[in-house]
């Protein structure tokens, strides 16, 4: 006698959309690498999968096959590029993340700036995530380079443009601001005027200093005005492979002065590629 087929528990059963098809992952991960530079490996299919599923609800297809063969169709892609990429980047952020670069900063790099002559300090956040980065870089320019005869000002560019909207904002949960030294604290923090909210606001000194764009690290140029004397470009090459990472520390040299300081993440390494660069720290390096 045949049996019916058991049906499938919960656990087992596909959710709304179904899966992600490894052939659909793969044509992703090929458009997210050729335009953005990230490399989205197989283990990531599952990570993808439900970062997208808001996607197929929000413009109301049923499946995977549906969106992706949506996407991909001629002339579609442009208007869902933005939406693909805020949906599958990381964007890991903390205060004063590796503290040495802002220390070497305030007590060496800072000072040698002022003492070359530069009077308007402009600096590069390349990468700035949800803004705890150029926050924290504010801090220290307002506290150690500050003076009659000085001005500073920072450009914060990331390619998500969610991530960007959080940094504007300048709002952060108090237990985020954890590592913001007292000091930095009592003068750049202000308090949610109702206590229930558990949050702070950049003060709005330092938010007039600093100006948020969109930039693709994967541009054949920056187009980032006048050159920079101080570039954070931290824990995003880790991201690209090592013939993108030359491509994109030779651009950033081009828009970083003689004399400025480039700072990248702990995990990243210029070894062994041909830049104008020499070591002045641990991943803080000055150019030529």
């Amino acid at each position: 006698m045949q049996r019916a087929a058991p049906t499938p528990s919960p656990a087992q059963a596909d959710p709304p959309g179904g899966r992600l098809s490894r052939r659909n992952f793969s044509r992703l991960a090929t458009f997210v690498t050729e335009y953005s530079g990230i490399r989205l490996p197989e283990s990531k299919l599952t990570m993808v999968e439900g970062r997208l599923r808001r996607r197929l609800r929000a413009t109301g297809h049923a499946s995977f096959d549906a969106y992706c063969d949506h996407v991909f169709a001629a002339g579609r892609l442009s208007g869902e590029i933005l939406h693909l990429i805020d949906a599958v980047t990381t964007n890991k952020t903390d205060f004063f993340r590796e503290s040495g670069h802002f220390t070497f900063l305030r007590e060496t790099g800072l000072p040698a700036l002022a003492a070359a002559g530069t009077r308007r300090l402009r600096a590069w956040s390349a990468a700035c995530s949800t803004g705890a980065e150029p926050w924290s870089l504010a801090m220290v320019l307002e506290s150690a380079f500050q003076a009659p005869d000085r001005t500073w000002s920072i450009l914060a560019t990331d390619l998500s443009r969610n991530v960007l909207d959080v940094a504007r904002l300048g709002i952060y949960p108090v237990d985020h601001l954890a590592p913001v030294p007292a000091d930095l604290r009592r003068r750049f923090l202000l308090a949610a005027a109702d206590p229930a909210r558990s949050e702070m606001r950049i003060h709005a000194r330092l938010r007039a200093r600093v100006a948020f764009g969109r930039l693709n690290l994967m541009d054949a140029r920056y187009a980032v005005g006048e050159p920079m004397h101080v570039i954070f470009c931290r824990n995003v090459l880790i991201y690209f492979d090592r013939e993108t990472q030359a491509r994109v520390l030779a651009r950033l040299c081009e828009v970083l002065a003689p004399g400025g300081y480039l700072f990248i993440g702990h995990a990243e390494s210029v070894t062994g590629l041909d830049l104008p660069l020499r070591a002045v720290g641990n991943t803080a390096f000055q150019r030529e």
